[in-house]
């Protein structure tokens, strides 16, 4: 969103939604919902279930606009509603703080353990912005949140179980894939304000290669993971998944666009529509 579009809409409750990173947040709850319709929930478990994680992401967002209010402000960031004094940092704080405990209360009705992974979950994400963006274990925050999806989705089911290995790791390595992806495109920005995660220690094309890496090795397990003869699903994944990191793999020998980004997305998805569509192998 444009510095314009965003001034041309002033109301505090705008520059609320979107400091909510309201694209991302979607997209995982997308995802949990994709992994609940694959497990057969009822549908009021799946409501649920979307709502928790929708706002559980929006708590995400808006703790990472409140945590990151100076630094964005320093780098000029005209796409941040807090940076551009739209809405207040406090009014984020509380409201992120809110989102919160409003998504661990919501998972109450499909057990204590979806809403203790639920909590691990957010409390694992709000580390990474209050804590280890700015450590060589960035990473780490994204491998648990991310490996923790799967098994919110299943713990979920009427009668819990846990999510088999092979698909928290695939979600673990997509949260891999996710924070070098996120962190590229605000590289300079960040050295500039003098962060120093994983990926700014190790470098832009190191990082591309964290990531191929990553995607490559989730198809791998969308793959061999289930049990069972594979889907016509899941070699569409893997050759997909395959032939996006070969490309990738081009794209980081040039001056970086939007276009890796994409890319890199693309492969993600890839990735999640296999894990959503393995169902009941999903259990361990």
């Amino acid at each position: 969103m444009t510095d314009h579009t965003l001034h041309s809409r002033r109301s505090p409750l705008r520059g609320l939604l979107h400091s909510t990173h309201l694209g991302p947040s979607v997209a995982v709850t997308i995802v949990a919902i994709g992994l609940g319709v694959g497990l057969q929930l009822p549908l009021w478990r799946l409501v649920i279930l979307g709502l928790a994680i929708l706002l559980n992401q929006f708590s995400v967002g808006l703790s990472n606009d409140w945590l990151d209010a100076e630094r964005d402000r320093e780098v000029g960031r005209t796409d941040k509603p807090v940076a551009l004094g739209l809405v207040t940092a406090e009014a984020v704080r509380n409201a992120a703080f809110v989102a919160a405990l409003a998504s661990v209360l919501l998972t109450i009705p499909l057990g204590w353990l979806a809403t203790v992974a639920n909590a691990v979950f957010i409390v694992s994400a709000w580390a990474y912005n209050a804590v280890f963006k700015n450590t060589p274990l960035s990473v780490l925050p994204y491998i648990v949140s991310f490996g923790l999806l799967p098994l919110i989705a299943t713990l979920a089911r009427p009668v819990p179980a846990f999510a088999a290995p092979w698909a928290v790791a695939l979600g673990a390595l997509l949260g891999v894939a996710a924070h070098f992806a996120n962190v590229l495109p605000d590289l300079a920005d960040d050295e500039r304000t003098g962060i120093a995660g994983l990926p700014h220690r190790i470098g832009r094309r190191a990082s591309g290669g964290v990531i191929v890496v990553s995607l490559a090795l989730a198809s791998v397990l969308a793959f061999f993971g289930p049990s069972g003869r594979a889907t016509a699903m899941q070699w569409i994944g893997l050759v997909l998944t395959l032939a996006l990191a070969i490309v990738i793999v081009v794209a980081l020998t040039r001056p970086p666009t939007r276009l890796l980004f994409q890319l890199i997305i693309a492969a993600a998805l890839v990735n999640v529509v296999a894990l959503a569509l393995s169902g009941d192998r999903l259990l361990a």
